[in-house]
Formats: C-alpha cells, sequence, structure tokens
C-alpha cells in the first residue's frame, strides 16, 4: 500500500500567472508585485506600516513576500531594477 505524499508550495502566497504584472511575482489573488513590498521596506517603512498601509493584505502574505525574497533576491532585485528603468524612460519623454 503506498503513501499518500501532500505536496505543499513553499511560499503559499505569492504565484507567477503570464500577463499579470508581466508575470512577475505576485501576492496570490491580487496584482500586487512582490518587488513593490520589498521596495517600501527599502524606503523606510516597517514591516509593520507596510502591513497597515496595505489592509486587504493579510500579514502572512506580507511576510511570505519577504520570505520569498530572500529565497529570490536575484529575481526581486532584477525587478525593482526594471520598474525604475521604465520609470526614468518614461520620464524622459
Amino acid at each position: 500500500m503506498g503513501l499518500a505524499v501532500k505536496k505543499t508550495r513553499l511560499h503559499p502566497y505569492i504565484s507567477k500567472k503570464k500577463g499579470v504584472c508581466g508575470g512577475r511575482s505576485i501576492i496570490e489573488g491580487t496584482r500586487m508585485p512582490v518587488w513593490s513590498i520589498i521596495k517600501w521596506h527599502k524606503l523606510g517603512l516597517s514591516i509593520e506600516e507596510i502591513i497597515r498601509e496595505f489592509p486587504l493584505l493579510a500579514p502572512s502574505q506580507i511576510h511570505d513576500a519577504f520570505s520569498y525574497y530572500y529565497d529570490n533576491q536575484k529575481e526581486i532585485e532584477k525587478d525593482i531594477a526594471d520598474n525604475e528603468n521604465e520609470i526614468a524612460i518614461k520620464n524622459r519623454i
């Protein structure tokens, strides 16, 4: 008799969907990219302040965004840089 193995996701609140936010990592069920949560933190907001600023997100979703970031720093740092480049290009037009 075989044992059933339940497959769990490492980051249950994070997903990527083609056509949603450029296929970047987002908070599941939203259009909130992980990079934006991390960028707010880099701009000086504490995790508690981020939780207050985004009341539609559960604290567990925000904490999972940080967990995802620590596991995928190169990806998220690239997303942040890409966003900053997009803003710079738009400002030059």
